[in-house]
């Protein structure tokens, strides 16, 4: 059965691992109307498939990926960090959806990069500095839904849930303040990477009727849109 491309959005949905085929060949990815990448992939890999299925691109960082606080657009499109014009590392036009409630290609997405602080590197969290940045975004994301009724649809993390497709090992063990925010938000789906799956991680789990999908590799995901429902 094909799908209505009214109600719903084709998403290539990657993270961790470099696909060579797709990279090669980017009709392995036909028909995408967004690409979203869940960390820790080349910025210039993410820049090819943008630019060849062109397409928006939305991702968070991971644990592996440079520093990328502190960049700011302004109103006239300018980017700045630290107050002096810089360009940032990721593909130019590329949205960066960390902390950030964005729209795109017809669906609402929340990010939150980053895993568990297990080093010096960016990117690393303690689970109560990841638990604050998750009320911060509910918060945003609650206060954009009171003002045009729409939900998130989607929400981006790098690591997983505290409990949820995460590993035992310190660096791969799951924040509890995405469980938090699912609980806050209950969007269709959080898609996340990190952990590569095997045996005993299976790609896909759920909290309430969220949907929590393990993205390492590549994965094509039709998301429904959630249209925006009128004030009583």
């Amino acid at each position: 059965m094909e799908r209505n491309t009214l109600s719903t959005v084709r998403v290539l949905a990657l993270s961790d691992v470099m696909d060579e085929a797709l990279a090669n060949d980017v009709s392995h990815a036909r028909g995408a109307d967004l690409v979203v990448a869940c960390g820790d992939l080349p910025f210039d890999y993410l820049a090819h498939l943008m630019d060849r299925l062109d397409v928006p691109l939305v991702f968070v960082p991971g644990n592996h990926d440079p520093d990328l606080g502190g960049y700011r657009l302004t109103r006239r499109g300018l980017s700045l960090r630290a107050g002096l014009p810089t360009e940032p590392p990721w593909p130019p036009g590329a949205i960066n959806a960390d902390g950030r409630v964005v729209d795109v290609a017809g669906l609402r997405l929340a990010g939150l990069g980053g895993c568990i602080r297990y080093g010096q590197g960016p990117n690393q969290y303690t689970d109560r500095q990841q638990s604050r940045r998750a009320r911060r975004l509910a918060g945003t994301a609650r206060w954009r839904r009171r003002r045009d009724h729409r939900p998130v649809d989607v929400v981006l993390t790098h690591a997983p849930p505290r409990d949820v497709g995460d590993d035992d090992d310190p660096p791969h063990r799951g924040f509890t303040g995405l469980r938090e925010l699912i609980g806050s938000l209950e969007p269709q789906l959080l898609l996340h990477g990190h952990v590569h799956p095997d045996g005993t991680n299976r790609t896909e789990h759920r909290i309430g009727g969220t949907v929590v999908r393990n993205v390492v590799g590549r994965h094509i995901l039709d998301i429904r849109r959630s249209a925006g429902r009128r004030a009583p």
